[in-house]
């Protein structure tokens, strides 16, 4: 994958989390979507072979799997591209992609607000109903197997 990212519902089964998240943000950013009906924005993933990482939207992702959506709007990044860059919020010393990576593979997350990941490119603006996140993919290759409601262990929500 080269280019620009490409925008796709993923399953939550997918993805994995290298940050974690703030309960209070993640509780009003619920309430928000809850009373809108919309996600206006998508989160950014890295593409894996096994996985796809959330680069940005740990918080609106918590928050959609609290509401039972199966799938998340992401638009889908090839890591190694350099349209995509990573520094830090605050002090530190220099985050890797490849640690950023790691930690997803391992379920070890940095604490929330660690990594900041900027696009060099102009991202459109790709709102989503929250009616389409909560329907039961029927493709059974991504990951929906019943219509229970799935959470991810690693959400890692203190």
């Amino acid at each position: 994958m080269t280019g620009s990212p490409a925008f796709e519902l993923v399953s939550v089964r997918r993805l994995r989390i290298h940050e974690k998240v703030n309960r209070e943000h993640v509780d009003l950013l619920e309430r928000s979507i809850r009373g809108e009906g919309v996600l206006w924005e998508p989160i950014w993933v890295a593409r894996t072979d096994e996985f796809d990482v959330i680069l940005n939207g740990h918080h609106r992702y918590g928050a959609l799997v609290r509401l039972g959506a199966q799938k998340v709007p992401a638009f889908v990044f090839d890591y190694e591209d350099p349209i995509i860059t990573l520094g830090r919020w605050g002090e530190g010393p220099p985050v890797t992609k490849e640690e950023v990576i790691r930690r997803a593979r391992r379920g070890t997350p940095f604490p929330s607000k660690t990594t900041r990941h900027t696009v060099l490119v102009d991202l459109p603006p790709r709102p989503t109903r929250l009616d389409d996140l909560l329907r039961v993919p029927t493709d059974r290759r991504a990951g929906a197997t019943s219509t229970s409601r799935w959470v991810p262990e690693e959400l890692s929500i203190p």
